[in-house]
């Protein structure tokens, strides 16, 4: 199917290559609305995680465990809208791949790494609240800030080793013509059922298994709390501590719905063989996947009083640079 523009001449990714992609017709109107709508998604979601890396990196008190996996999360989330949506916008914009083949591929490695480290560092955070719900006096020895780093560190390597050995071993271009970036597209069924599993069913399973053992438990301590504050007795510090526990639990438990609703539609896709991202929908399941790193600093806003605090103080540049 040739695409005509206004003057009756085929438009090419490169016009000056005989094996260039045709460029499909959008209206001006139509180009401008795409392009400003993913330009605000992408500078909104790498402002929001940096609020997130220098409110935790900035603020000692904020230098927990649990903070140091959600600053992981963080830095995966604001590469993606560093990186991943703009080259992303300008290939379902334009549909076609400006950067050669080298750059595809790299391009490919990263998605696979930050998507999968963010999977990784939900896992992580499911671990350190189950530890923290249901064996809090456990949780001081066994969930420290050096180990939580070192096990950060260890996992963006693992995947980074793991994404990079996935796609230059199975990676195939295929491409019928110059201005494509398809490669990742084309695994083998079995590799992609061995991705499903090492990158998504298993852990998904842990996470869902971890949480509904802390639900159970959380719910169970806030009961008893709860009885303890209408018969009138004195509540101990451990006492309010697991409350405080339980709810940063519910609210990590949001996170990681939104994680699994953003997901599980394209890895459903994942399962087609030969599937190739050239329809609406596989475009939107693909997009719900990187607009999920743009929700997470929103839920933390909602959910995280110290969140909002330490935005103003980052704001509020008057305040930030004082030592105390």
């Amino acid at each position: 199917m040739a695409y005509k523009t206004e003057d009756h001449e085929t438009q090419y990714c490169f016009p000056d290559i005989n094996s260039s992609c045709i460029k499909p017709k959008r209206s001006t109107h139509e180009y401008n609305i795409m392009y400003v709508f993913f330009s605000l998604l992408s500078v909104w979601t790498v402002f929001m995680n940096l609020l997130v890396i220098i409110s935790i990196s900035h603020f000692k008190k904020l230098h927990t465990p649990t903070n140091i996996l959600i600053l992981s999360l963080a830095v995966s989330d604001l590469l993606v809208g560093l990186i991943v949506m703009p080259l992303e916008a300008i290939r379902l914009i334009d549909t076609c791949w400006y950067f050669g083949e080298t750059i595809c591929t790299m391009f490919l490695i990263t998605i696979g790494v930050l998507l999968s480290t963010s999977l990784s560092n939900l896992v992580f955070i499911a671990v350190d609240r189950y530890v923290a719900v249901c064996h809090p006096l456990l949780y001081p020895q066994k969930i420290t800030t050096t180990r939580t780093i070192i096990i950060i560190c260890v996992s963006w390597f693992w995947y980074s080793a793991y994404n990079i050995s996935v796609i230059i071993t199975t990676l195939q271009t295929n491409s019928t013509c110059k201005g494509e970036c398809t490669g990742v597209y084309m695994l083998t069924f079995d590799w992609k059922i061995t991705n499903l599993f090492v990158s998504f069913l298993f852990p998904c399973t842990v996470i869902i298994t971890l949480y509904l053992r802390i639900f159970y438990v959380a719910h169970h301590q806030v009961k008893v709390i709860n009885s303890l504050m209408r018969s009138g007795k004195h509540l101990t510090e451990g006492s309010v501590r697991r409350k405080s526990e339980s709810k940063a639990a519910l609210t990590l438990g949001i996170i990681v719905t939104v994680y699994l609703f953003c997901w599980i539609p394209l890895f459903s896709l994942s399962l087609t063989p030969n599937t190739r991202l050239t329809s609406v929908i596989a475009y939107f399941m693909l997009w719900m996947v990187y607009i999920n790193s743009a929700l997470n600093p929103l839920i933390y806003a909602i959910f995280y009083p110290w969140f909002r605090k330490s935005v103003k103080h980052i704001l509020n540049l008057s305040k930030i640079f004082k030592p105390a």
